[in-house]
């Protein structure tokens, strides 16, 4: 995909890792969704998150860290009121493989019981996080529970698993940016690019 973005961000990038050393391990390749893209899904999603409320409250969980910039921009195409609130979950992992056993890391301040609940996801791959991740929510007695995901790859998927609300789908490569890290970096790029990683693995 063309953009006026993708010399701006190689170069960048490109003299973050030489200023490193790093220069032979990892770079952009590629702009993959345009941030024009996004501002239209987003859009989109706000509308068909409105509509299906139809002004009822909603508790809106983003899950940490990636969502973040997701739901920032999210909630403010939603005309409902809503209460914010966050959690940073992962999976217990046998050796590469993940059991589907959700650690929280950081719990809900608000208690879901008789409420409607739309988790916010940066993206969806294998799907077990966030289906084991629903299970533990539903236990806790919401009125309803939905999820919204800026991306989906189903591609990755290792069970069978469909959030309520997809942004994009998107290829199976290494994605960096609108909240995609690698390392803990490229959050902040307001495209989503592909990261060429050299020498290592997705």
């Amino acid at each position: 995909m063309n953009s006026p973005y993708r010399k701006e961000y190689s170069a960048r990038m490109k003299t973050l890792l030489d200023e490193r050393g790093e220069e032979n391990m990892e770079k952009i390749d590629k702009v993959l969704v345009s941030r024009d893209e996004i501002a239209s899904f987003v859009e989109r999603l706000g509308k068909q998150i409105t509509a299906d409320y139809q002004g009822e409250e909603i508790v809106v969980i983003g899950i940490l860290k990636g969502a973040a910039v997701f739901l920032a921009d999210l909630i403010r195409k939603i005309d409902c009121p809503v209460i914010l609130d966050f959690m940073q979950v992962s999976s217990y992992c046998n050796g590469t493989e993940s059991s589907g056993n959700v650690r929280i890391r950081k719990d809900l301040d608000h208690d879901i019981s008789g409420k409607n609940v739309l988790i916010v996801e940066d993206i969806i791959d294998s799907g077990i996080t966030m289906q084991s991740l629903t299970r533990v929510l539903l236990a806790r007695n919401p009125k309803s529970i939905k999820v919204c995901a800026a991306f989906d790859k189903p591609s990755r998927r290792k069970v069978d698993y469909t959030a309520d609300y997809i942004g994009l789908e998107v290829p199976d490569e290494f994605i960096v940016g609108y909240g995609l890290d690698y390392a803990g970096k490229y959050r902040h790029l307001p495209d989503v690019c592909v990261l060429e990683l050299i020498g290592g693995d997705q």
